[in-house]
């Protein structure tokens, strides 16, 4: 039986490293933000369909980010490879070489946007609008974001840009913050602290303190979005 691109299957993902199943690894679903977590011998059930991004963090682990294939979905069961996170050494001496900045060098006048991969991608596509078929009737508007607007390639790009943008911030999240604080301070039950983790990337107060690395203002606005968040889980329950 096949799989359309819109259809959700139940995965059955094993985590592993070093030739060992690994217990305890969060994963997120940045598409559908489906959360679990690992059980002892490495495994988790989620729901996923072709093209969902999920992604897998763990204190002692890399970051992790796999894109879910047809072949996946087909298989119905996926082994997942994770890479411990190498000691740090006691002192590291480093000599930084800057790259050139072409605003700090006065060829720019502002400092020039810096374009993440999913960002670039749409901007090389294209974004169609309505007006630019004036252009296109006298042939000064190129053909490629039209025919991207038409096979959906533009809306896909797009949905990549916001999925990025939403991994970025989880990955802010994780390095600022240890699970033990959501479970010990904010008293988020294990299971749903992943799902707390997608529910606070969303409030804008909260990015915002995030992306300015305030850390101080990130907590008690945390504080708050836990009380939001308990309510909500109790309220389904």
């Amino acid at each position: 039986m096949l799989f359309s691109q819109s259809q959700e299957k139940l995965l059955l993902i094993k985590v592993m490293a070093d030739g060992n199943y690994v217990g305890g690894i969060n994963v997120v679903n940045l598409v559908n933000e489906k959360s679990a977590v690992t059980d002892e011998k490495g495994e988790f059930f989620i729901s996923a369909k072709e093209d969902d991004l999920l992604v897998f963090s763990a204190i002692n682990f890399e970051y992790k980010r796999k894109i879910i294939s047809k072949e996946d979905i087909l298989a119905g069961a996926i082994t997942v490879n994770v890479i411990p996170k190498t000691t740090s050494l006691d002192e590291v001496e480093i000599t930084k070489y800057k790259d050139l900045d072409a605003f700090e060098l006065g060829i720019l006048e502002t400092p020039a946007k810096r374009y993440t991969p999913a960002e670039r991608r749409l901007r090389t596509a294209g974004d169609f609008k309505p007006v630019h078929l004036v252009g296109l009737l006298f042939g000064q508007f190129p053909l490629d974001p039209v025919l991207n607007a038409i096979n959906g390639k533009t809306k896909r790009l797009k949905k990549e840009v916001q999925i990025e943008q939403q991994e970025f911030l989880l990955k802010k999240v994780e390095d600022m913050f240890q699970d033990d604080y959501f479970l010990g301070h904010l008293k988020i039950p294990e299971n749903y602290i992943q799902g707390f983790k997608l529910y606070s990337i969303g409030d804008e107060n909260f990015v915002r303190l995030l992306e300015d690395k305030n850390k101080i203002k990130s907590e008690f606005e945390l504080a708050r979005l836990s009380r939001e968040y308990l309510k909500l889980i109790s309220d389904e329950n």
